[in-house]
């Protein structure tokens, strides 16, 4: 099993309640005595770049044109998404460590998912819809959140985010472990929401293991 980890938290982990959910995942993984390989991007040191208009060019012209040829600018910006997208498509799993910031995913999350969510490199578009160029079968949210927002509750991006991205390269099996209120000022028991949210990741990594 080929794990690709997508960290979009710059915290230490001491102070970040979604890299302490996600320790508790890869050790209880470890636990359970997985064969995974696991390869880790930390996206506060490999930035991804926002999407130009060279690179839509890139991705979207050879869809909507027939026998179109990407000029040597625009296979120089899509790089970034070619590099990534590769270790996209040769991951079976896919876990995303991250906070919810203004109520949805952080904005370097959003610009990775813009990277590699790219007709051509991990989906094709034809008479039949979409087809999809990777082999992931499940997406693991290890995330956090200074409020606490029930799955349904409109104010919840970030999953909803997560999902509609994802489902629309057929990835429909999405699981989640949120440490949610996590702001003291608000919630005197985010000690023990935190726990719980690790008690949901360790479950999670033994559901994994066992697949």
């Amino acid at each position: 099993m080929k794990i690709l980890h997508i960290v979009a938290n710059p915290k230490p982990t001491a102070e970040s309640a979604s890299k302490q959910v996600t320790d508790a995942f890869f050790q209880a993984l470890a636990k359970a005595r997985c064969a995974a390989r696991v390869k880790k991007v930390e996206l506060y040191r490999d930035l991804p770049p926002f999407y130009t208009y060279e690179e839509y060019r890139h991705f979207w012209n050879p869809v909507l044109q027939m026998n179109y040829r990407p000029s040597a600018a625009e296979k120089k910006a899509a790089r970034y998404a070619v590099k990534h997208g590769r270790l996209f498509n040769e991951a079976d799993v896919l876990v995303l460590t991250t906070p919810m910031w203004n109520f949805t995913v952080p904005g370097i999350l959003k610009t990775w998912m813009d990277q590699v969510l790219s007709p051509g490199l991990t989906f094709t578009i034809g008479p039949a819809g979409v087809v999809a160029l990777h082999k992931i079968r499940k997406v693991i949210v290890l995330a956090s959140s200074g409020g606490a927002y029930e799955s349904e509750d409109r104010r919840n991006c970030l999953t909803h985010q997560i999902k509609a991205a994802f489902g629309f390269v057929l990835i429909h099996d999405v699981d989640v472990a949120w440490a949610d209120g996590q702001n003291p000022f608000f919630y005197k028991d985010y000690v023990q929401r935190r726990d719980k949210a690790v008690q949901t990741a360790k479950a999670l990594a033994q559901k994994l293991a066992a697949m």
